[in-house]
């Protein structure tokens, strides 16, 4: 799914590295720590001699890994160029594709991490909307069902909101809109088992808490009508009938002809009531400000 649009964008990244082979490409002046070990020791000295490969040459290495699939060892690969090359052009370009490729190997935590220190070392680069998104995606496909713990909904909702707000015109920002509906639904949903929950068990003050919540923030998602059906049912439960008819009256007024009206209307004919909206209660002000 959202690998897809990934993939497209590195492969675009890809050929534009490698459009630019030809560039001369500037040499770090100094060998570092973590350059590659050769099999080859001096005859008077056992250590290991570390020997600087050329840039293009670890690139190539890296492209070509990522092309098999061989999605751990390209990342690595990637990472190398900045280990061996920090100085070149080639650096910037290779410290995204590792987090691409980090991301395909489904290793998400090292992926946020090396997209993040992208974002942290090029916030001016043309990709940087990219990697943002990235970020987002790694969360995205993490979300576990309603039933658990919601901390990577939250936290890709948060990511992807950023894609839009920084980035409102990106290629990446209509489908963070599209992801960030599916999180706060997703959200929406974990509010409503919780409040179904306390519902069943007669504690009524508790699940009107969770379904005033999905009415107040998640009002957009297909979970507000049961929300409002089932703060009637609990308003009821505790006697208080002018906030039950509001939150029918609402319900009915902005899905007519959804079956959860159907019920709240059951609900209160069968107390000799009818569904009349008081304007000062917070259903009605909840409302209001959206519709």
């Amino acid at each position: 799914m959202a690998k897809a649009v990934a993939t497209e964008r590195a492969i675009a990244m890809r050929m534009a590295a490698q459009a630019g082979r030809g560039r001369k490409i500037a040499r770090a002046g100094i060998l570092l720590a973590g350059m590659t070990v050769l099999a080859a020791c001096s005859s008077d000295n056992d250590e290991p001699v570390y020997v600087e490969r050329p840039v293009d040459q670890i690139y190539n290495e890296a492209a070509g890994q990522l092309d098999q699939g061989e999605y751990r060892d390209a990342a690595r690969s990637f990472d190398e160029v900045e280990r061996q090359h920090p100085y070149s052009t080639w650096a910037t370009e290779a410290q995204l594709m590792a987090a691409y490729s980090y991301y395909q190997a489904n290793e998400y935590e090292d992926a946020i991490a090396a997209a993040q220190r992208f974002i942290d070392l090029h916030p001016g680069n043309p990709n940087v909307a990219y990697a943002y998104y990235l970020v987002g995606l790694c969360n995205y496909e993490r979300i576990s069902d309603v039933g658990r713990d919601q901390d990577m909904t939250r936290k890709a909702m948060e990511a992807f909101e950023e894609v839009v707000r920084r980035f409102p015109d990106s290629a990446y920002a209509r489908d963070a809109r599209l992801k960030i509906d599916l999180a706060r639904d997703h959200l929406a949903g974990k509010e409503m088992q919780i409040g179904r929950y306390y519902l069943t068990r007669g504690m009524y003050i508790a699940a009107i808490n969770r379904f005033r919540t999905v009415v107040e923030r998640y009002q957009t998602t297909t979970h507000a009508p049961e929300a409002l059906h089932r703060l009637t049912e609990a308003y009821l439960s505790l006697g208080i009938e002018r906030e039950a008819q509001t939150s029918a009256a609402v319900l009915g007024y902005n899905y007519p002809g959804s079956e959860w009206y159907e019920d709240s209307y059951a609900l209160l004919t069968g107390r000799d009531l009818r569904p009349v909206e008081d304007k000062g209660s917070w259903i009605s002000r909840a409302f209001s400000s959206v519709f």
